[in-house]
């Protein structure tokens, strides 16, 4: 029987095995070749700080409300991006046959079996690993965009794991004149040098906010943070120039300690751009941009090899080591960058 990891409650994740189901006539069946995990997202249900385990997202109010029936999330599956082979496929599906190659957001499973609509057609000049990296590269190519970062500015991004090594190419191909990352992981920090950024600091090692401004004189242009720490959005804050821009692309969990909102960002007059996150439409570019013309762009940029993954999936375990490398990630941050997961 094919299996599939599940979490079945905070740092409990579980290796089941499932029955497949006859496909009805528009589904394709795939199996798994390649996937991809979210560290950002999923740490946050991993760990059991997602306010998702308290609270709903209404979106005809826009809030988050308190769940009444208790913590309805678990279990759930894990994994963000799947490439895998079609080997199966529903008497009225049109867009793909048995062999064909496809991607999209499926979880860490050995097949799935979905509707044809729910997954894409794999370019043939793209690799596996590009195209698992397609939703880090959607994320910073929003965040760029929401940052308008234009030909000649200075741009620091905070947090260099998958979005932000994205962000930092993108800014680059922007026309970003000098683009400085962050983050107190070392092996992160030299990967982004090779993707572009002209200096990394570790935050742990000096005032990072002052560092900036005495490497760009009155701060950056725009201030991208992609790490989801509090501490790490004020020192944002503190190393953007007056009147510059700050884009938080992260998915904050808990109270803001570390934020302080009366010193900076309080007389710096700041623009503060709540950005990047893909699926709240419309996006403020709308219609030009939609979540369409978002994918198209990175793919064309993967194309085109003017983005590379090259060193950014690390580790990439078997399936059967994957329980473990969830712990390496949530224990050891400094041993990873972006897990994938191959399957025999």
């Amino acid at each position: 029987m094919p299996r599939e990891l599940i979490l079945v409650a905070p740092r409990k994740l579980v290796v089941r095995e499932y029955e497949e189901r006859p496909l009805r006539p528009s589904e394709v069946r795939i199996k798994s070749v390649l996937s991809a995990e979210k560290h950002g997202t999923m740490l946050a249900f991993y760990r059991g700080t997602a306010p998702f385990l308290e609270k709903y997202y209404d979106p005809e109010l826009g809030l988050f409300l308190e769940r009444r029936e208790g913590r309805g999330v678990y279990p759930m599956h894990v994994g963000n991006m799947t490439v895998g082979i079609i080997v199966e496929v529903g008497e009225e599906v049109k867009r793909f046959r048995v062999g064909d190659r496809v991607f999209g957001y499926l979880p860490i499973r050995e097949t799935h079996t979905v509707p044809e609509d729910e997954v894409w057609p794999a370019p043939p000049e793209l690799s596996d690993e590009e195209l698992v990296c397609v939703d880090p590269a959607v994320v910073a190519l929003m965040a760029v965009r929401e940052g308008m970062v234009r030909l000649g500015d200075t741009v620091a991004v905070f947090g260099l794991g998958a979005i932000g090594l994205m962000t930092v190419q993108m800014a680059k191909l922007s026309g970003a004149l000098t683009v400085i990352g962050v983050d107190p992981l070392e092996r992160r920090r030299r990967l982004a040098e090779e993707y572009g950024a002209d200096v990394t600091l570790d935050p742990y090692e000096c005032d990072v906010g002052l560092e900036v401004r005495r490497y760009v004189p009155k701060g950056v242009d725009v201030a991208i943070e992609a790490s989801g720490s509090y501490q790490a959005l004020h020192q944002a804050i503190r190393a953007t120039r007056w009147g510059g821009r700050v884009v938080p692309v992260s998915w904050y969990q808990g109270e803001a300690r570390g934020l302080f909102l009366g010193e900076e960002f309080h007389h710096n007059r700041l623009l503060l751009i709540s950005g990047a996150r893909v699926e709240s439409e419309p996006y403020r570019e709308y219609p030009l941009w939609d979540r369409e013309r978002v994918y198209d762009t990175v793919l064309e940029l993967f194309k085109r090899r003017r983005l590379t993954v090259r060193g950014l999936l690390h580790p990439v375990v078997k399936f059967e080591e994957a329980v473990e490398a969830y712990r390496l990630i949530d224990e050891h941050p400094e041993e990873v960058v972006k897990l994938g997961v191959r399957y025999d």
